[in-house]
């Protein structure tokens, strides 16, 4: 037994139990604290930890071939819950992903990620697979994009980006780095594309593709007389339509288009010898263009007012410290007021006058910097850092390919929950909803991450 990742994980259960109480604790209320009253989130958070450690054990004593025989049968499970919970399912939040079992409510977006971890690990692992290849890469996107697409359908968008990281594993075990790269690509225009007119990003794309063809040819003598042509041409007509008063985005982007042509004709000519970098360039620079035209439409129908308005306070373009921007403002105040050392436990007072909304769950990170400061933050963040390492060592130090690929799929998964959830309380990340791993208040998260991380270290005991 990894008896070191079992003392983080315990550590870090301990520290969100006591943030969980100290989040909600009155003096005030009563001389008596029962920290068994279930009627208090304190209370069902140690009948969850109590659950935790139980299923802890029951995985534990299962024997390691089990989840690998089994990956696809409880794959199949977690996607017939998924769909089942839209039908059958209670409404939370807005949201229909709940089961309810009396006072107990489950979530089996959460169990999700464990069926998707071990699914994807068995398909990676068996001889025939081929990770670049149509049929590969077509059966990988399938495993990790069903969850989140049925997810998306219960109003979980949150918990269905989490899928997303899944990628990082198939990097590991071979994807292209230039696919990681287009990702990240994508990520900044579709954000630029939110914060800069239209007009000027295309400029701005287009002259990075001629940047980018002159590296590959490295011909710039021959270049620079087809991009000062398309610069000047364009800035003397821009010059004379404003004289006229009809400049508009949609000139501007339409003599971009009747220009382009000319830059493009007299680069095929004078690079014919490389061609299919030429091709290359201009394939990713149209690809650019109609994403940039299609970011304002995905933008207004697919997210909901209060995501763009998330969005728009992440990126600095609106300032709402009433509305959509309250949780974030607050819960800096919170951390802030922490200081190097903290107001000490149970004394944040931000916290005791409950001026973070969701701090038992989303914002639970607020309630550690206020009481314990910079030191206590660090500490917390220390230990995850640590589980993250213990989480890879594990995972490099197997034979067998199965288990490999599963480490990586439940340090990739915490890492998302963990980067996103804190960058959401300091104001770095967009809030979507989704909790700090072992700290934040809920049974399902507990459980889910309990299960993903006590799989592997059964694995981890079996190894051969």
């Amino acid at each position: 037994m990894d008896w070191g990742t079992v003392g983080l994980y315990l550590a870090l259960v301990l520290i969100g139990w006591s943030s969980i109480f100290a989040s909600i604790y009155n003096a005030e209320e009563s001389v008596f604290i029962d920290i068994f009253d279930t009627s208090k989130r304190y209370g069902m958070q140690l009948l969850w930890i109590g659950g935790a450690i139980v299923l802890a054990i029951i995985c534990l004593s299962i024997s390691s071939k089990f989840f690998s025989v089994f990956a696809w049968p409880i794959f199949l499970v977690s996607i017939l819950t998924l769909v089942a919970v839209l039908f059958i399912g209670v409404e939370v939040k807005g949201s229909k992903s709940w089961f309810a079992f009396g006072i107990f409510r489950v979530q089996p977006a959460e169990f999700a990620k464990i069926a998707c971890s071990l699914a994807l690990s068995k398909l990676m692992c068996t001889h025939d697979f081929k990770l670049m290849t149509l049929s590969g890469m077509t059966r990988a996107l399938g495993v990790i994009l069903l969850p989140p697409l049925l997810i998306v359908l219960e109003n979980e968008v949150g918990l269905a980006l989490v899928f997303a990281i899944f990628f990082l594993v198939l990097y590991r075990e071979g994807l292209s780095g230039w696919i990681l790269i287009f990702g990240l690509y994508t990520l900044l225009l579709f954000t630029l594309s939110i914060m800069w007119e239209q007009i000027t990003l295309l400029i701005i794309i287009s002259a990075v593709s001629v940047l980018a063809y002159g590296l590959i040819s490295r011909k710039w003598k021959y270049l620079l007389p087809f991009v000062a042509f398309f610069v000047i041409t364009y800035l003397l007509m821009s010059r004379f339509l404003l004289n006229k008063g009809v400049m508009n985005i949609q000139n501007h982007t339409l003599f971009l288009i009747l220009l382009s042509p000319f830059v493009l004709i007299g680069c095929f000519h004078t690079f014919r010898s490389r061609l299919h970098a030429l091709w290359l360039v201009i394939t990713s620079l149209c690809a650019s263009i109609v994403f940039v035209f299609s970011v304002d439409y995905v933008f207004d129908h697919f997210l909901k007012d209060h995501h763009r308005e998330r969005i728009y306070i992440l990126l600095g373009m609106e300032k709402d410290l009433q509305g959509a921007g309250y949780n974030v403002h607050q819960s800096k105040v919170a951390i802030g007021s922490g200081g190097f050392l903290g107001k000490g436990f149970l004394k944040g007072t931000q916290t005791k006058f409950n001026f973070v909304p969701e701090q038992t769950t989303d914002f639970i990170f607020c309630t550690v910097g206020e009481e314990w400061g910079f030191v206590g933050s660090f500490v917390v963040i220390a230990l995850f850092l640590a589980l993250f390492y213990r989480i890879l060592l594990i995972a490099e130090r197997q034979k067998d390919h199965f288990v490999r690929i599963y480490g990586y799929c439940v340090a990739s998964s915490i890492f998302f929950h963990f980067v996103v959830n804190i960058g959401m309380t300091i104001g770095l990340m967009p809030v979507i909803g989704i909790p700090l791993p072992f700290i934040s208040y809920g049974g399902s998260s507990l459980w889910a991450f309990t299960i993903l991380l006590f799989i592997l270290l059964k694995m981890d005991c079996e190894r051969w």
